[in-house]
């Protein structure tokens, strides 16, 4: 437990998820208070259950969490849960962490390329990059007018280095590295230096999104995700706590000079040419 960020106000969404979830925990664990954005109280509350389990200072982070319950993808709501936090002194940080895939937007032994439903590739672009800027219009406006914020975007190490099957989880993720960089550069020019936005580029991380891809219904690895650890020089997969160190020094005032940045943490993978 820290202070580091006593007084700051969070936003993360994507707070039920498993990733969402430990970075608004640290954020608490920090000393910030923490809005957990999720789209029902059920997933709020399941999720801070998760957080809390086995916690020992589960009191005083339970005081610093609350949910926040909006969809990224529903302007309406996104407007409510932004003057709420408004009306509370306003988001110092926003965390971008919501985000999924669709199997219908990759390609399969038995899905070709040309036969691929673009409505699922609409499906993942608007979940991963609109509900992304969405949520940071509604959420940032605030943190414009006071000229201070920071924004971290959760993007994907597919966005950098296009994997195959993914379509449209790849192209969605490059989205968010480009916005991530045109923002930075905008907010700076016209709303202020003390506004930063940069991205985290998680490598493989093992999540309802992506354990389609990883295992077979017997529990073993598939094939891909056997290539994917040959290429990771750790050979393993990413676990919650390894992007805790990245956004805390991203968040933190210290780094104040630090914007427009993608930083991965991959294990190694994207420095790896295969020999």
């Amino acid at each position: 437990m820290s202070s580091l960020l006593e007084g700051h106000r969070a936003v993360v969404t994507g707070g039920s998820g498993v990733l969402g979830r430990a970075m608004a925990m640290a954020l608490a664990e920090d000393g910030a208070t923490v809005y957990l954005g999720a789209r029902s109280p059920e997933s709020a509350r399941k999720a801070l259950e998760a957080a809390l389990a086995g916690c020992p200072h589960w009191e005083v982070l339970s005081s610093r969490v609350r949910p926040l319950i909006f969809d990224v993808l529903d302007a309406g709501s996104l407007k409510e849960a932004a003057t709420l936090v408004e009306l509370e002194g306003g988001a110092d940080i926003l965390v971008n962490a919501a985000g999924g895939n669709h199997p219908a937007a990759s390609t399969a032994p038995d899905r070709d390329f040309f036969a691929m439903d673009l409505g699922a590739v609409e499906e993942v672009m608007d979940l991963n990059f609109h509900g992304m800027l969405r949520t940071t219009q509604a959420f940032a406006a605030g943190m414009a007018g006071r000229g201070q914020g920071s924004i971290i975007n959760i993007t994907s190490m597919a966005a950098v280095r296009p994997l195959t099957k993914v379509v449209g989880y790849s192209a969605s993720k490059a989205a968010v590295v480009n916005f991530t960089q045109w923002l930075a550069v905008h907010l700076a020019q016209n709303h202020g230096v003390g506004l930063r936005v940069n991205a985290i580029a998680p490598g493989f991380f093992l999540a309802e999104q992506n354990r389609y891809l990883m295992f077979r219904e017997d529990g073993s690895l598939t094939e891909r995700a056997q290539t994917i650890l040959a290429h990771t020089p750790q050979n393993r997969f990413g676990a919650p706590e390894d992007l805790l160190s990245t956004l805390r020094w991203l968040v933190h005032p210290g780094s104040r000079f630090i914007t427009g940045t993608v930083i991965p943490v991959d294990g190694g993978f994207s420095a790896f040419g295969g020999v």
